[in-house]
């Protein structure tokens, strides 16, 4: 998918293609999308890395009295918008955060995860290859332009027309993302009515994430053109599955895949089992990054396919970590609790970090878990050493902050001021009186 532009082509390209505005794209803290739009004629500036803009204003960013920001632009991202209003063509770049002094700026989640991917390159893994998987939901919009939770079908998995009636909207979305440069490798209708998934190509890390962040935009812009409104939220409607964003992950060495070794009854190498043992070993301490709300906790509850517990399997899909069959260079591991509300650098940052210290300690892989845990007893999972994920926010903001290895991964700047924006989302949460406490309570008491 990448493409390698210059400054000189990108400058080319805006005059070619009648470029009237370009979009400078960052994420917040939260992993929402965030953009300057300059004309035109400030597009030499922007590619000199000259852009600045108010930090101050940004969740999770700085503080007023020190709020000058710069946008280096990653000349790769170079993208036009396939939709085109009557102000002409927009263009998109998406941007890294940088103080005044000309260093990284440590609140910017995507600069997070490039310092650990430079942590994983001094260990001589050269990429991080990752495959997400992002389901949503499409609700139909009342009359006020509102989502409702009425969902625009009764479909289930792979079903189709007519049951499918996000079908079309679905394959429009694949239409543009296709335009815009993405491999898409499958599309069909989720388990629940109204959810969808659209499978892209595997990247590096790094694009993996951009792709994740232009996907959500590409999904909502064209659910908007079909009077619907597309939702990352992960678990929109209860007594259904919610959405959940696999992230199948590999690391190479070159083109060499160093998860595989056709020497080994499974395939996995050495640095394979470190890498997952490490991701089992910190599973609790990175949920709140991966499922980063309140609500990412009603999914992760037995019934609906979502993974609660801390054990991994090449045959079934119950654990938290699969091995799919696949080997050589398709030699991968799928981590199964990420759902799309999180901030896919972040994300990716923590997952690696945590695969990197199993690695690093030559972390052991305890047994496959080739039992439904779904049907284990405490018993039986106490027994079998298999943890449960956290089942509330709060719980999972408790983890993080014991985690030495989580926490230097994010740094400091980005870990306080997440979990300051966390708890104060938990306290309004517990706070809050629910519709369900007075339906309950209201007559019983």
């Amino acid at each position: 998918m990448a493409k390698t532009f210059t400054k000189e082509d990108i400058m080319k390209l805006a005059k070619e293609e009648d470029v009237r505005y370009i979009r400078l794209q960052f994420s917040d803290l939260l992993g929402t999308i965030k953009n300057v739009e300059i004309p035109v004629s400030q597009l030499e500036k922007a590619l000199d890395n000259k852009m600045m803009f108010d930090g101050s204003s940004i969740e999770g960013f700085v503080r007023i009295e020190e709020s000058d920001m710069y946008l280096y632009p990653e000349l790769d991202t170079w993208v036009v918008f396939p939709w085109t209003g009557e102000e002409g063509k927009v263009a998109r770049l998406i941007c890294d955060v940088y103080s005044p002094d000309g260093t990284p700026f440590p609140g910017d989640p995507r600069g997070v995860l490039k310092k650990v991917l430079k942590e994983a390159e001094d260990l001589g893994f050269t990429s991080m290859n990752v495959g997400p998987e992002p389901e949503f939901f499409l609700f139909k919009l009342d009359q006020k332009g509102e989502p409702t939770l009425e969902v625009n079908d009764k479909g289930g998995y792979f079903d189709f027309a007519p049951l499918d009636l996000g079908e079309n909207c679905r394959r429009d979305i694949v239409i543009t993302l296709e335009q815009m440069g993405f491999e898409i490798e499958a599309s069909h209708h989720e388990v629940a009515p109204g959810q969808h998934e659209i499978d892209f190509k595997y990247a590096n890390a790094i694009e993996a994430a951009d792709n994740i962040q232009t996907f959500k935009l590409v999904v909502k812009t064209i659910a908007s053109k079909y009077g619907l409104h597309a939702t990352f939220m992960p678990k929109p409607l209860y007594g259904v599955n919610g959405s959940g964003m696999h992230c199948h992950q590999s690391l190479f060495k070159g083109k060499e895949n160093a998860f595989f070794d056709d020497t080994d009854e499974l395939g996995l190498s050495e640095t394979a089992k470190h890498y997952l043992a490490g991701i089992l070993k910190h599973a609790r301490s990175f949920a709140a990054i991966t499922n980063p709300t309140v609500n990412s906790y009603k999914r992760l509850v037995p019934g609906y396919e979502a993974p609660c517990y801390v054990a991994w399997s090449a045959k079934n899909r119950s654990p938290l970590v699969r091995v799919p069959a696949s080997r050589g260079l398709s030699t991968r591991i799928e981590l199964r609790n990420p759902d799309p509300a999180a901030n896919p650098y972040l994300a990716l940052a923590v997952m690696l970090a945590a695969g990197l210290d199993g690695i690093k300690n030559k972390l052991e892989l305890a047994p496959p878990t080739n039992r439904n845990i779904y049907i284990m007893n405490e018993e039986d999972r106490n027994e079998a050493g298999i943890q449960s994920l956290p089942s509330t926010l709060k719980e999972a903001i408790d983890e993080l902050k014991k985690s030495e290895v989580i926490i230097n991964s994010l740094g400091d700047h980005a870990v306080t001021h997440f979990i300051e924006a966390k708890e104060i989302e938990w306290d309004m949460f517990r706070t809050q009186v629910h519709p369900w406490e007075r339906d309950q309570y209201i007559s019983m008491y």
